[in-house]
């Protein structure tokens, strides 16, 4: 049985990742209004802040503030290779330049 109180947006997108050590890429999946799981090549630290951007084809971009929550690694098939990934607690979401990282209502920005 699922416990998850909020629908999830199941598609995959590239998203860009700003943290203290510089920027990154990342393959966002399983998007809700509150977290998301993002695949990444390097671990995150726990509890650590980022801002993850989604830019569509036309340009637009969204950034939000993270918390990491947790920590994946999965190998499949033990050759090595696998899915590194961390859980996001959304924080906050950024709405203009001027104003980094203001405080939206979350259940506002994803319908």
């Amino acid at each position: 049985m699922d416990r998850r109180q909020n629908l999830r947006f199941d598609k995959v997108f590239t998203v860009y990742l700003t943290t203290p050590d510089g920027m990154t890429r990342g393959v966002a999946r399983n998007v809700s209004p509150t977290g998301l799981f993002i695949e990444t090549r390097e671990p995150l630290p726990l509890g650590g802040r980022i801002k993850v951007t989604f830019t569509s084809e036309d340009s637009t971009e969204m950034t939000c503030l993270c918390e990491v929550r947790y920590q994946v690694a999965l190998n499949y098939g033990g050759d090595g290779e696998g899915t590194r990934g961390v859980g996001l607690r959304i924080v906050a979401y950024e709405t203009k330049e001027d104003h980094p990282l203001l405080l939206v209502d979350r259940e506002r920005v994803m319908h």
